[in-house]
Formats: structure tokens, sequence, C-alpha cells
């Protein structure tokens, strides 16, 4: 399900952008650069190639049951001496397993237990795309006060999945379904209240149903409701408060929440020692979701050793990941990092690429334009050629 949240509960102010390599430029409007910078055209994505290395192992001489001299470790076998095996006493592996060669017996299969609940037919025809049957099949048992079917019933009017889409019709059974119990329902209803769309705005009720989603253990509402104690209590107090719903978040896979864990587990004084050092482990699980900010938070932590060692190379490739996602910062950044050969080889046309398409989005580097200024004019042309056929995936 997807997160929504207002402009108000934007994430935590907490980025970690800092760091003697990669300071944060300034922003400017986008209309005021060098000639030739801000044109516009299509964009083409370039790929990479990862190369592997190949370990060598030696080979161990079999002891044959004799015990070695105290204190003697087995020696490698050449090759030469692998030959002399006796060819009689190779025989192929009929697949004994691991525990068959411990000497126990395989533990027996438990029975598969049979499924004793109903089928629930209207969200089956829902999940094969039968989305007028699916409506037919749970309409009546949401008129009846079906929870789950009301909640269905919603999402195919919000969605206009087989019928025309009615956001009216829609907030009316997220509402009964809320009511009835139904935790998914519960966060809808909750957003709905909190925007006042479809519906009068009621900001102490929305927060009631954000609770109390969260509390039966809706991720999004977990993460929502965190954002809500932030909102309403700014600093450590409400960041403390909040981490308890970010943490269940995150471990059900939302990754604003792991995202906002790392930041918390770093930046936050009086954090367990164990939590703090699982900073870096969360913000690698929000950036490897496609959380591009988390992407380019983890290229600077890798980049300037924060939150563990630093790895310039693993920094690189997660700057250039972030960068051809369209994080505007991360461009910036990746052109730093081409230029003073940080985790890659130095590259002034890739450098000049990047300066430019971040330049366009409005970010004002003044270190950047002087070295765009002090390129050659075929570099400075092979630049914007290369940015005007890019293309952020």
């Amino acid at each position: 399900m997807l997160i929504r949240s207002s402009p108000s509960l934007c994430l935590l102010p907490l980025l970690l952008l800092g760091g003697a390599l990669l300071g944060v430029p300034v922003c400017a409007r986008a209309d005021d650069a060098l000639p030739g910078v801000n044109d516009t055209a299509p964009v083409v994505e370039q790929g990479e190639n990862d190369e592997g290395a190949v370990a060598k192992r030696g080979r161990i001489t079999p002891f044959n049951g004799a015990a070695l001299p105290e204190g003697e470790i087995p020696a490698l076998q050449s090759p030469e001496e692998a030959k002399k095996v006796d060819a009689e006493k190779l025989e192929p592996s009929s697949g004994v397993n691991v525990l068959e060669r411990m000497g126990a017996e395989l533990p027996a299969l438990p029975q598969e237990k049979p499924f004793a609940g109903k089928a629930d037919d209207a969200y089956g025809a829902f999940q094969r795309g039968y989305y007028l049957t699916a409506m037919e099949l749970a309409l009546p048992r949401a008129q009846l006060g079906d929870a789950a079917a009301q909640t269905l019933v919603a999402e195919i009017f919000a969605q206009g999945l087989g019928v025309a889409r009615n956001n009216k019709d829609a907030a009316f059974w997220y509402g009964q379904a809320a009511n009835s119990g139904d935790p998914a329902a519960m966060f809808k209803y909750a957003l709905l209240l909190m925007e006042g769309r479809d519906v009068p705005r009621d900001k102490k009720r929305s927060e009631e149903l954000m609770k109390k989603a969260a509390d039966l253990g809706n991720s999004s509402a977990q993460f929502n409701y965190g954002q809500l104690l932030v909102a309403d209590m700014p600093g450590e107090k409400g960041l403390k408060a909040a981490l308890p719903y970010y943490e269940k978040s995150a471990e059900q896979g939302i990754a604003d929440a792991q995202y906002a864990l790392s930041q918390i587990y770093l930046n936050v004084d009086g954090i367990d020692e164990n939590k703090r050092a699982k900073a870096r482990d969360w913000l690698l699980r929000a950036a490897r979701a496609g959380f591009d900010t988390a992407q380019l938070d983890l290229a600077i932590w890798m980049v300037d050793g924060i939150g563990g060692d630093r790895n310039l190379d693993e920094g690189f490739t997660w700057m250039l990941r972030a960068a051809r996602g369209g994080n505007v910062v991360a461009q910036n950044k990746l052109s730093h990092l081409y230029i003073n050969a940080i985790g890659t080889r130095p590259d002034p046309i890739e450098a000049a690429k990047w300066y430019v398409l971040s330049r366009r989005a409005g970010l004002k580097d003044l270190a950047l334009e002087d070295f765009y200024l002090g390129l050659t004019d075929e570099q400075q042309k092979a630049a914007l050629s290369a940015a005007n056929k890019y293309r952020s995936s």
C-alpha cells in the first residue's frame, strides 16, 4: 500500500548531507547559468559493467584417519600429488546429506494443516482482475457490515476499476470499513479526514484512527503516525516518541521508516549503542528499496566514513545510482566525485555533464562553475552533448 502524507508531514529534517568531501551547494534559479548549460533536451541513460575475480584455493591432503602429530597442520596438496590418489577409492556421491553424515535420522515432515477458513471469492476475483465480479460479490456483504468487503468496495470506487471512479462513494465505504474495524480502511480514511478530501476535515478523528490502525499493525499507519508525533512535538522528544512506530514500520519493509530509523539512530542522543551501530544497515535497506534520498545519504556515509568504515567504490556506486534516478543533489555531488577521482577515475566530461544536469534543475555550485569554465571548448561541447542525450531512469 502506498504511503501518502500531507505536505506538512515531510520526512525528518536530519539529512546528513555534510562532510569535508561533499559540502552542500547553494540553490538558485535555474535560468541563472552559463551559456549552453540550461539548454534542455532528451537524455539517454548509460550502462556500466561489473567485473569479478576468481579466487584459487589449495587442496588439503587427506589424513586417512590417522592423527597428526601435535602442532602439525595438514599440507597443501599439489596437482601432481592429487593425481596419485587411488581411483578405486573414489566413488560418486549418492546424495548423502549433512544430517545423514552426522548419523542422525531426518526429521519427519510436519503434516500440512488444512485451511479451515472460508475463501474470499470477492477478493479472489479482484486479484484476478475481474473487478465487476468482485464488486457484485463484495457489495452485498459490505451492505451487511462486512469490514473487508467494505474496504474492497472502497478500493474499487477509488481506483475506478471496472466502474466509474467515484471518490465520494469510496470515502463513504472507507468510513464504514474504518468504523467496522479494518486497519487498512482506518489508514485510508484517516488520510481523507486529515486532508478534508471528500469528507469534512477532522484532525482529531484522523489522528485517532491513524493511531488505532498503527497499533493494529498497519505498516503505513505506523510510519505516518510517527510523522504526526514528530510534527506535534518537534525535536528529540517527538523523535523518541515516534521511534517505536518507525521501528515496527521499518521491520515490515516501509523504506521511509527505514530511512527515518537510520537518521534517529545516528543523530539522536541517548540511543542504545547496539541500535546506533545498525544505523547504516537500515539506511542500506532503504537505499536498496529504491529510496533515492537514502541512496544519496548512503553514498555520503560511505565516502566520509559515517556510521561505519569508508568505502569509496561503494560510495561512488550509490551516488551514481541516486543521480541516475534523478536526485539533483546526487547529480551535483557525483560531479565532485568525478573531478576528485573519489571511488572512480577522473573524468572531466562526465563531471561536467552531471554539473550541467544539476545546474539546469536549479542547483548552483560556484566551485563547479569555476571547474566548468576552466574546460576547453571541446570538453564543454562534449559535456553539453552528453547532458542533452541523457535520460534519467
